[in-house]
């Protein structure tokens, strides 16, 4: 009875305990009970919905590939730059070495590349400049202080102008304006008319070279040149000329930095066929500059007083920058009225009349014609530069016969020059000495070379039959070297001379004589 009312007791709690768990506000035991089924469930869908989860990122990935579309953008414009390279290709490198360019100068620059002509394009308004005016605005720049002569990617006038109007503010073209061109001229003028500046050729040398003139008024021989100094000597210039056999430049460099021994070497540098020296010599400030060609040097050197350094330093640089030892271009030549002075005459009678240079004859207190004896002036034509003198006496003479005339204008023609230079060029003697040159221009002589052309004032001028032209006339210099002047060498004509004789009631020879070469002969003044 016992075991049997407690088994039905039992199931009765059994029941209870039933009920209790179906019922929803309880969530003891029997629900985590429930639960641990499901987390199970959920454990075994992780594994199982990994592939699930795959495939939902490979249904995802096409729309979030917007994100992921690097490569995309990235094949779009590996596409596009081959596409635009070929006309930046051949740019690109000159783009990097232009970097300092705004991008719209040189995408505006990025046309005209390609065509090599246009990369050359802002020489070309210079390339039309004539000479003269192209010495004109070289003198102008270098008394600006822009132009300094070193050709990089531009022509160094074009490299001036734009370093000119940069300073100034204006547009940088490289081609001067009409009043950037006035400005520029006026600016240059003022400093020329300050200095005296001129640009000439010195004749005992061939060597063209800017000269302060007010700074170094007085002119003299020197032992191998001509020497320009002031009135105290504060300020001296003076050029040289070396045709020593055997001497090299390397040897000349070293002689010139130990000589005088009061020279102290600040900078100096040698090169091929060039060298420069500056320091100081004694209490004053030194600079040597010399150039070597076909075996002759040719240089120049300057002096001057420390305390002057501010007034003489801008006329040094465009000294400098002047300086041309073999000169391809013509210049005045530099008026020294020295003590001596030696030129060419031309016996044009059989009374022992010469025609001369003007300039020669002037302030003479002695006339000589070697050879001849003493000459008086009897007449001059300033207008033609002629002066005529005459020597007394019975001499055996070659009257020079007048009447070929040189052709008006026409083509140049091949002509001789015929003189007796300078006596330091000879050694002291007085043979006739020949140079080729070119007729232009009706009146225009062109020297084939630069050469010393010191004691050829007043020289024939013969065409290629030796017969004669007319008398080589060798213009001075003027200053302000920006203005434009006569040829340097001139011709004046046979016709002209005949003119100025007749003119004095002086007989010419009629008949051509065997060798005009024969009436050449030395003059010499003698100046106080």
């Amino acid at each position: 009875m016992r075991y049997g009312a407690f088994l039905v007791m039992l199931s009765l709690l059994l029941g209870a305990g039933t009920a209790r768990a179906q019922s929803p506000g309880v969530i003891p035991a029997p629900a985590q009970t429930e639960a641990k089924p499901a987390i199970k469930h959920v454990k075994r869908k992780p594994v199982a919905a990994k592939p699930a989860r795959a495939k939902a990122a490979d249904v995802k990935l096409p729309p979030a590939k917007p994100a992921a579309v690097k490569p995309a953008e990235t094949k779009p414009a590996e596409v596009k730059l081959p596409v635009a390279k070929p006309t930046e290709a051949k740019s690109a490198p000159k783009a990097v070495a232009v970097k300092p360019v705004a991008p719209e100068k040189t995408a505006a620059a990025a046309p005209a590349m390609p065509n090599a002509p246009a990369a050359k394009a802002e020489a070309a308004p210079d390339a039309g400049i004539p000479s003269a005016e192209r010495s004109k605005l070289q003198a102008a720049l270098l008394w600006s202080g822009d132009y300094t002569g070193a050709a990089g990617s531009d022509d160094p006038m074009v490299t001036a102008i734009k370093s000119f109007q940069k300073r100034h503010k204006a547009k940088i073209t490289g081609e001067l304006t009409p009043s950037e061109h006035a400005d520029l001229i006026a600016a240059a003028k003022a400093h020329e008319d300050e200095f005296g500046w001129s640009v000439v050729v010195d004749p005992a040398t061939g060597i063209r070279i800017g000269l302060p003139t007010k700074l170094v008024p007085q002119a003299r021989d020197a032992a191998r040149g001509t020497r320009w100094s002031s009135a105290h000597g504060e300020v001296q210039v003076e050029t040289f000329r070396i045709t020593k056999p055997g001497l090299t430049l390397a040897a000349l460099f070293e002689q010139e930095k130990q000589q005088p021994a009061t020279r102290r070497v600040e900078t100096s540098a040698l090169h091929d066929d060039n060298f420069f020296i500056s320091g100081m010599q004694g209490l004053k400030m030194f600079s040597v500059r010399a150039k070597m060609r076909d075996g002759e040097i040719r240089g120049f050197s300057i002096l001057y007083d420390q305390m002057m350094e501010s007034i003489v330093a801008p006329a040094v640089v465009a000294m400098a920058s002047a300086f041309s030892p073999f000169p391809e271009r013509s210049a005045p030549y530099a008026a020294l009225a020295r003590s001596v002075e030696y030129g060419t005459g031309l016996v044009v009678s059989a009374q022992g009349h010469i025609v001369t240079d003007l300039r020669l004859t002037q302030g003479c207190q002695v006339i000589v014609a070697a050879g001849l004896g003493d000459a008086d002036r009897v007449a001059e034509d300033p207008e033609n530069g002629l002066a005529l003198l005459r020597v007394y006496g019975q001499r055996k003479i070659s009257p020079l016969a007048l009447a070929h005339d040189a052709p008006e204008g026409g083509k140049p023609r091949d002509v001789t020059l015929v003189g007796i230079p300078d006596p330091k060029e000879q050694d002291g003697s007085r043979k006739l000495t020949e140079i080729k040159a070119r007729l232009s221009d009706g009146s225009a002589i062109e020297l084939r070379q630069p050469v010393p052309m010191a004691g050829f004032s007043g020289a024939a001028a013969l065409d290629a039959r030796g017969q004669f032209l007319g008398m080589m006339e060798m213009g001075q210099a003027v200053l302000a070297s920006v203005e434009a002047s006569a040829p340097p060498v001139r011709l004046v004509s046979a016709g002209t001379i005949r003119g100025f004789l007749a003119a004095h009631h002086v007989a010419t020879a009629t008949a051509p004589s065997a060798d005009a070469k024969a009436s050449v002969v030395r003059v010499i003044c003698v100046r106080k």
